[in-house]
């Protein structure tokens, strides 16, 4: 199996979320796909870091100002649900476990 490049930043996100537990990262729609216990959890997009959120957990990320995920389609922006990670998270692991199990749980819920 060819081995595909990674980007430094997708490379530091697996150390970043062990604390969490292992992620595993896969290509998708020129980005990164994170998953856990093979449930998406978050994306990368330009090299930002977006969670997974639902109507449980977004005010979580608007109450800080963090920008839901969009992409242009047929000439407007849609919005998924992943909102861009705080910055805190990427640099504390004790906090980027809380982000990413308020994210794990939204994509469960989401599953329902």
């Amino acid at each position: 199996m060819v081995q595909q490049p990674t980007s430094e930043f997708v490379d530091y996100l697996k150390e970043a979320f062990q604390a969490f537990g292992p992620v595993a990262i896969r290509r998708m729609f020129g980005g990164h796909g994170i998953f856990f216990e093979g449930v998406m959890i978050g994306l990368v997009a330009d090299e930002r870091l977006y969670l997974k959120a639902d109507a449980t957990t977004v005010q979580e990320f608007t109450h800080r100002g963090l920008p839901q995920f969009q992409y242009a389609k047929g000439g407007r922006l849609v919005g998924m649900s992943y909102y861009l990670a705080p910055d805190e998270a990427l640099d504390e692991a004790a906090v980027m476990q809380r982000w990413a199990k308020m994210a794990y749980e939204a994509a469960l819920r989401s599953r329902k």
